[in-house]
């Protein structure tokens, strides 16, 4: 991975940055390849912040002091805003110091990706409302899509109907290829609306698990993924697809992966799904290159 530096001073914040995103192992650094090298380390930054709060929410601590932990975040975002930053002080902070002023990042989706891991952290997430699963999808997912565009380099203004519309469907698929897992977490993120209708009145995800009419729920959530799937497609066609690539990539991938979900079927909730590596490599260079 080709690192990026930043001035003397900001060295070793660049360091912990690269450390943070080598150390993931995700799939995110090459789709950040097309990329040139300055955006790129944008949204290395970009990615350390989301894996350094979303690490909070997951950690087996209270919500007290994953709450505490979040809020010492979020004034580390108060203070990137304020004249002269001089109270940052975590090293993924300082190098979003450069990031933030070079691309004209929002302070308010910075916020919100806090507040939806804030919303992940409670032991009492299970089963949300309608209204409430899509207010967590746009906080955790598309907030993180306003902030890419921007580092991509977007002027439409129709980039943040692709990010709200993306972020929801890929974090619904993300909810649905993991739900197992989920389950054995204690998380459910399937919707009261979606559990009521078909017989479902308890929200311990074990049980949920088990009841043979949770395939059609996710049969049901599954069509709102592809169905906002689609609106990011319609407003993709209103940007550059030059600049947008690595979101195109992202979009494909996740389409792939929720049409291998279908397919699989929902009575193999613990079976896994992935892309083989040739369909990753097809989309790379369909969306990615050409």
């Amino acid at each position: 991975m080709e690192h990026y530096k930043e001035p003397d001073e900001l060295s070793d914040a660049w360091d912990h940055v690269n450390h943070v995103v080598r150390s993931s192992g995700s799939s995110f650094v090459s789709g950040m390849k097309v990329l040139t090298q300055e955006r790129r380390a944008a949204m290395f930054a970009i990615y350390a912040f989301c894996r350094e709060i979303d690490d909070i929410a997951d950690d087996p601590l209270s919500y007290k002091e994953k709450k505490k932990q979040l809020v010492e975040w979020r004034n580390e975002i108060e203070a990137l805003y304020m004249k002269g930053s001089a109270k940052v002080t975590k090293p993924t902070a300082k190098a979003l110091l450069t990031v933030i002023k070079k691309f004209r990042l929002r302070k308010q989706d910075f916020i919100a990706l806090i507040d939806g891991m804030n919303m992940d952290a409670q032991d009492n997430f299970r089963a949300p409302t309608m209204k409430e699963l899509k207010l967590y999808c746009s906080r955790v997912a598309g907030a993180v899509g306003l902030l890419s565009v921007r580092v991509f380099g977007e002027k439409n203004p129709a980039r943040d109907k692709v990010a709200n519309s993306l972020g929801l469907a890929l974090q619904l698929t993300n909810i649905l290829r993991d739900i197992n897992e989920d389950a054995d977490r204690g998380r459910l993120y399937l919707p009261r609306e979606l559990l009521n209708k078909h017989g479902i009145l308890e929200d311990d995800p074990k049980k949920v698990m088990e009841h043979p009419a949770v395939g059609h729920i996710c049969d049901e959530l599954a069509d709102i993924a592809e169905d906002s799937f689609g609106d990011a497609v319609s407003a993709m066609k209103k940007c550059s697809r030059k600049t947008m690539r690595p979101a195109l990539v992202m979009m494909y991938s996740y389409l792939g992966i929720l049409r291998r979900l279908r397919a699989r079927g929902w009575s193999k909730l613990a079976e896994p799904v992935s892309l083989p590596k040739f369909q990753k490599i097809w989309i790379a260079l369909r969306y990615g290159v050409l």
